[in-house]
Parts: C-alpha cells; structure tokens; sequence
C-alpha cells in the first residue's frame, strides 16, 4: 500500500510539473483553424507598449508563437528573419505588405529581449503577457506547442497555420502580385 501511495504521489508531482513547463499538457481553448477569423491580441511589447493585431489589419500577417527557451523556435526563428526580409516589401494582390507578430510565451523580459536582439527578430510587432503556458494569447488561439504559427490575410482571416521552413515561403508565394 505505501509502494501505491508513493507512487501515486510521485505521478502526481510529475504531472503538475508537466502542466507548467510541457506545451504537451497545456489546457489551453479550442484551437483556431484556418477559415476562422484570427482572434485580436492586444499586449504588452519589451518595452511596455501596448500593441494590436489588429492594427495590422490590410497587411499579411504571420503570427508567431515563441519563447526564448525554446530550442525549436529558436531554430525557426532564421526562417521567420528570411521571410520577412524576403516578402516584407513585396507587392500583393489583395494587400498592402507582410508584417510579423511575435508572441512569446516566456516569463522572462530580460531573456526575450536579448533573444530578439540575438535571433535579429527586426520587425516591431513583439508582444507578450510573460506568463509563459499560461498567456492569454496562447489561451485564445489553443496554443498547445511552440513554434506555432497562424498566417493571416489582410481580412484578419487565417489562411494557413504551422509553416516552418519553406513553407512559408510557399504560402506567402500564393498570394503575392505576379509579375
């Protein structure tokens, strides 16, 4: 009976423990799937500001769900850098430009600030509540894994989600003016 009860207690422990720090056990909402309409974030950046999604609206976005002591995202981040640089003054057939939106789940500011200074994370749109798994953002989109990404049309409508690599550049290809 003390092996079971020991034992009970030890799982326990491991889940709680689970639930603060593995995105697999994170309960966050219902996930947004393309087709939906991209819920507003508004947050606080590095330095305090608040700032908008939705002040992006008319442009392309993509909406990237990060943190400093993630070791995936970390290596994304090159292609997020690549894709902005690449697309982010391209011409669009429907919209007026590319833009990221950066949303880290660290609970650490001086950690995500010199992981954008580190990574060359550019662009302005940098926001985070620094509540790690448990961010409202993370909540509202069902965020259960980083890196997560949503890419978002000029509508505020999601028209992909989950590009790494190229497929970025895929997606982001399939809505740029032809020459």
């Amino acid at each position: 009976m003390r092996l079971l009860s020991l034992t009970l207690v030890i799982l326990l422990s491991i889940a709680s423990n689970a639930l603060d720090t593995n995105p697999s056990f994170t309960l966050n909402g219902p996930p947004v799937n393309v087709g939906d309409m991209a819920p507003d974030i508004v947050m606080a950046n590095p330095d305090g500001k608040e700032m908008k999604l939705s002040s992006l609206r008319g442009q392309i976005v993509l909406i990237d769900f990060w943190a400093s002591w993630c070791g995936p995202c970390r290596r994304e981040n090159p292609n997020v850098v690549r894709a902005y640089n690449k697309y982010n003054k391209a011409k669009f057939k429907t919209a007026k430009g590319f833009e990221v939106f950066s949303v880290s789940l660290d609970n650490n500011q001086s950690a995500w600030k010199a992981a954008i200074e580190k990574d060359g994370l550019i662009w302005k749109n940098h926001v985070s509540d620094l509540n790690k798994w448990k961010s409202e953002a993370a909540k509202l989109y069902g965020v259960g894994a980083i890196p997560t990404s949503f890419l978002i049309d000029e509508k505020g409508v999601v028209v992909a989600k989950n590009l790494r690599g190229n497929m970025i550049d895929m997606e982001l290809d399939k809505l740029v003016k032809s020459l």
